[in-house]
């Protein structure tokens, strides 16, 4: 690819990237992602240093320096079309040459590592001083087939094997399952629970809760409860991570996610305040990314 249109790669008049509103020195190679934009401070109150503040919309980036590694925090907001969105500029601030339009020609990879919130699908994982590491994504969005290759990234046995189990509607988005960053995995999950993680493109009907609407499938959350393949099963429920990982692999990034466990949705018990779990997550993660 050449010289890539003004229509395709959206940037401000100033010239930084259109939602993100960052330059390419403003962000580091090891980027963690959080959800809430509130959650970026709680974060980067830890660095030594702060050299970047910006925000646009519900997208807020820190980037500074803790024990010496220059580190980024950057809020993404909720969804998987938040995470098309943030990968996707991540991407062409590292990749591509901003000024001329044109990709580098070497290629430069970035660590993600999203820190969330979930909620667990197994009875035995429990709320509260809990951790899901995700060693796979189960993409209930359907947003990678919008990508030309995808299949490429794509588990298809385990995926094959969830759209059996579950009895999949051809009216919903096909399900994808893509592999966690053996890197990434190997550096900061230790001592956590491991499993498959559910990415769902909503947090109500599409995560079996029902309020004035009806559930089209009743038994969904049962039988993801009950899948299991080659060892693995869906540990728990949230909302970004299938797009994390199919984009930033498709695209040659490492990604990951932790999340804290703040609800179960199989004994119904809900944490009421989990920002010292949050804490704990956030402080563990980041002595392992400068050891």
């Amino acid at each position: 690819m050449g010289h890539i249109p003004d229509s395709q790669l959206v940037l401000h008049t100033d010239g930084s990237i259109y939602h993100l509103r960052l330059f390419p020195e403003q962000i580091a190679d090891n980027i963690i992602l959080v959800g809430d934009p509130n959650r970026v401070q709680t974060i980067s109150k830890y660095f030594d240093t702060i050299e970047v503040r910006v925000a646009n919309r519900e997208i807020i980036t820190h980037t500074g320096s803790y024990k010496g590694k220059r580190l980024t925090v950057l809020s993404t907001g909720m969804g998987t079309d938040n995470i098309d969105i943030v990968v996707n500029e991540l991407d062409a601030l590292a990749n591509i040459n901003l000024k001329t339009r044109e990709i580098h020609p070497v290629h430069k990879s970035l660590n993600l590592i999203r820190l969330g919130t979930s909620g667990a699908l197994q009875a035995d994982i429990p709320v509260g001083n809990s951790f899901v590491v995700s060693e796979y994504a189960m993409g209930l969005d359907g947003l990678l087939h919008f990508y030309a290759n995808s299949a490429e990234v794509i588990e298809k046995d385990l995926t094959d094997a969830f759209v059996k189990h579950m009895d999949w509607s051809q009216l919903l988005p096909g399900p994808y399952a893509v592999k966690a960053s053996a890197k990434l995995l190997k550096k900061l999950g230790d001592g956590f629970y491991h499993g498959v993680t559910a990415t769902s493109p909503g947090f109500y009907g599409p995560q079996g809760r029902a309020l004035r609407l009806g559930l089209a499938d009743k038994e969904m959350n049962r039988k993801i409860e009950s899948f299991s393949f080659d060892g693995h099963r869906i540990s728990n429920f949230e909302m970004e991570s299938s797009a994390l990982y199919g984009l930033s692999r498709m695209l040659g990034h490492e990604a990951l996610t932790i999340c804290a466990i703040i609800a179960n949705r199989v004994t119904e018990k809900f944490a009421g305040d989990y920002h010292n779990d949050i804490t704990k997550m956030v402080k563990i993660t980041l002595e392992r990314l400068v050891e």
